[in-house]
Order: structure tokens, then sequence, then C-alpha cells
């Protein structure tokens, strides 16, 4: 059976059209919307930081690796699904095995890096600038890398997700989540 055409009446008898009705999303996507947020930050951060000198630079990215040891919002959830390689990636985690991790991590941060999760990632990062628990500058660094192509910080993130999920770690706040 065809579907109705966009100027033709909606089938759930409002009496509208198709495209004012159920038959049309208007809008930018939630996808379109997490992209313009984390740009409109990037250009913040490059005002922030665009001026320093390289060495200064190369810190702040070094130091991308430690931000989720801060704060308990800047680790990632893990997804609900266990897929194969998340499994291996948390048994790698539990037998302290870099090899089999190096293996399977970039397949699992595929399903994590997404525009939602960088600008869920992004938020925190703000706020924790704000509250003057992250330096301005440090802040800058973290949205520049959420906002390029550059995986360092969702990849520290999900590595410390993984490491609390599996009892390596302590949570920021030094909790000790059971295995």
């Amino acid at each position: 059976m065809p579907t109705p055409g966009r100027n033709q009446p909606c089938p759930c008898g409002s009496g509208r059209k198709v495209k004012r009705c159920c038959g049309e999303q208007r809008g930018p996507s939630p996808d379109q919307l997490d992209r313009a947020f984390i740009a409109q930050q990037a250009r913040w951060a490059a005002s922030e930081i665009g001026d320093l000198p390289t060495r200064t630079l190369a810190e702040l990215w070094r130091g991308l690796a430690e931000l989720p040891g801060i704060d308990l919002s800047l680790v990632v959830p893990l997804p609900t699904l266990i897929t194969p390689e998340l499994a291996q990636l948390q048994e790698a985690a539990r037998d302290d095995d870099p090899d089999s991790a190096d293996e399977v991590i970039d397949i699992v941060l595929d399903t994590v890096d997404t525009p939602r999760q960088r600008a869920a990632l992004a938020h925190p990062v703000i706020n924790l600038r704000d509250t003057g628990k992250l330096s301005p500058r440090q802040a800058a660094a973290a949205i520049i890398d959420l906002e390029s192509k550059s995986q360092t910080l969702i990849r520290a993130s999900l590595i410390n997700a993984v490491f609390i999920k599996t009892g390596r770690m302590r949570t920021p706040g030094g909790l000790r989540l059971a295995a």
C-alpha cells in the first residue's frame, strides 16, 4: 500500500497535511544539534588556546588522557549490550592484558564514539571549567579534541569506564565497584 504524499491529508485523522503532521520531521537531527553545540564551544576554545606556544599545547594534549580521572561525569557509560568485543576488553582489563585490549578497543570505541556521546562529554567539561575544577585551557583542549576527529579524550574515558567496571580502578570519588 503506498504511503500518502506530503500534501495529502495525514492518515492519523488530524485533517492536516502529512508534511505538517506525522509524516515529516522538521528541523535538524539530534546528531546535527550535538555537532553544532560542540562546534560553538570549539570556537570559544580556539580563542582560549589559539595563541599558546606549541610546547604548552602539547602539554595540554598529553593531559587529556588524565581528565576522566578527575570526575565521574567524564567517564562514558558502557554499552548495555555486551558485545564479544566489549567482553574481551573487560576481560583484558581484568587480566591486565594490553595486547588483547588492543585487538578490540577500536571496535568498542566505534560503538561509543558518537556525536551524542561527544556532546555528553562536552557538557561536564564546561561545567568543571565553570566550577573551577578544570582550568580554562585544559577545558579548551578537551573541547577541541571532542570537536575534531581525535579520539584521545573519548578513548581515555572508555578505558577508565572499563577499568572502573571491572574493579581495577576506583571512581574519581574513591569508590571501588564490585566486578
